[in-house]
């Protein structure tokens, strides 16, 4: 007789249980942070709405690919999603990699096709996109070894068994029944959800199946944000796999609670949260947005070009800025000159009020001064007061 380990081999499975009510706070605040979000992006020149697509939807693609340990250059990507969306000519260049370049193509899928009904074939194309020029493993298709698809880690000769998927054998038919369940899951359907409960069980029902041989956690993100898009009716456009990065931890050990039965409330609390980090996340990158605009039409005549060089790299990091601080060494580096040029420039930046500046010595770190020109994202922000 088999045992009955996993979520998946349970009598229940997949008719996912959960509390409604305690649920229910967090689907409250996430309309609000909604609401909250699309107010502030109207606050946006259309310049500078395409800026921060390309920024969210480019940091996306390197986070999630992140979380799976793959690690995709920035540069490359953010040329590859300009192209993709025909906007941001600034940051195209010409080297562009297969890997940047296919996961490019499957996030302009994503975020400009969101409402179509999913299907077989729009899991296989972003699968095949996803490992654009790979030939080492099948790509476009669901698995088919009679291998156990497993999650591991630890030792070669001695791995710690996190979960075992269903068998190849199973995954069509699995597939088949995922699929018409997140149709009518949707808004309109037969059995629509609200928003947080149908993204957090698509995730979880997608990556429990694992359908692929490689690339199921950013397929599921995907469907996340698919789903998300289509209850709102538009592009959700929110920093969902940055702030699942941020605490990756978190993230594996809440969806290995998870995996040995169908009572899923703590699951739901948990991505629910994460997905309204996320749209806080997004909120300050829009905050950010409009305080670099500020920036340059109170400062950018007062910069010379090897400074506005070095600002335009500080704004590059983001709202969080440079990890442990901007130091004369990163001035050096960024804009190649020498060390006593860095030191006037920085000085100068600093008496301008440009820059504040904290430490002494090596320790002395440099900061972009904007607290003039941020807005205070609210209510009254978002035109509601």
């Amino acid at each position: 007789m088999e045992s009955k380990n996993w979520n998946w081999q349970q009598d229940d499975w997949p008719n996912f249980s959960y509390d409604n009510e305690r649920l229910g706070l967090l689907e409250n605040e996430y309309t609000k942070e909604s609401g909250i979000s699309l107010g502030v992006m109207r606050h946006l020149s259309k310049e500078d709405q395409d800026e921060l697509k390309i920024e969210i939807i480019c940091s996306e693609a390197l986070k999630t690919s992140e979380i799976e340990g793959e690690f995709l250059d920035r540069d490359s990507l953010q040329s590859s999603i300009s192209k993709e969306f025909g906007v941001g000519e600034r940051y195209l260049h010409g080297n562009i990699k297969p890997e940047e370049a296919g996961i490019a193509m499957m996030m302009k899928d994503l975020y400009t096709s969101f409402n179509p009904p999913l299907t077989n074939e729009i899991l296989y194309a972003w699968h095949d996109k996803l490992f654009n020029g790979r030939t080492d493993l099948g790509r476009g298709k669901y698995r088919t070894s009679s291998d156990d698809m497993r999650v591991v880690s630890g030792r070669i000769d001695k791995p710690k068994i996190h979960f075992i998927a269903p068998p190849a054998s199973k995954i069509q038919r699995e597939m088949d029944q995922f699929i018409r369940w997140f149709n009518k899951t949707a808004p309109g359907g037969k059995e629509s959800l609200s928003p947080l409960i149908r993204a957090g069980i698509a995730h979880l029902y997608f990556v429990t199946i694992h359908p692929f041989e490689d690339g199921n956690g950013r397929i599921s993100r995907a469907l996340t944000e698919k789903s998300l898009s289509q209850n709102l009716g538009r592009p959700t456009l929110i920093a969902l796999s940055s702030t699942i990065s941020d605490k990756k931890k978190d993230y594996y050990k809440n969806l290995e609670l998870q995996n040995k039965n169908n009572l899923v409330t703590p699951w739901l609390y948990y991505f629910g949260k994460t997905i309204i980090e996320a749209q806080k996340q997004t909120i300050k990158q829009v905050d950010f947005v409009i305080a670099k605009a500020k920036f340059f039409n109170a400062y950018e005549t007062l910069l010379n070009p090897r400074q506005k060089k070095a600002v335009l790299r500080i704004f590059k990091e983001g709202p969080k800025g440079f990890s442990g601080g901007f130091s004369a060494k990163n001035y050096i580096s960024i804009v190649k000159t020498t060390s006593a040029t860095a030191t006037r420039d920085l000085k100068n930046l600093v008496d301008k009020g440009i820059f504040s500046k904290t430490g002494k010595l090596k320790s002395t770190r440099y900061e972009l001064n904007l607290t003039p020109f941020y807005p205070t994202i609210s209510l009254e922000a978002a035109g509601k007061k």
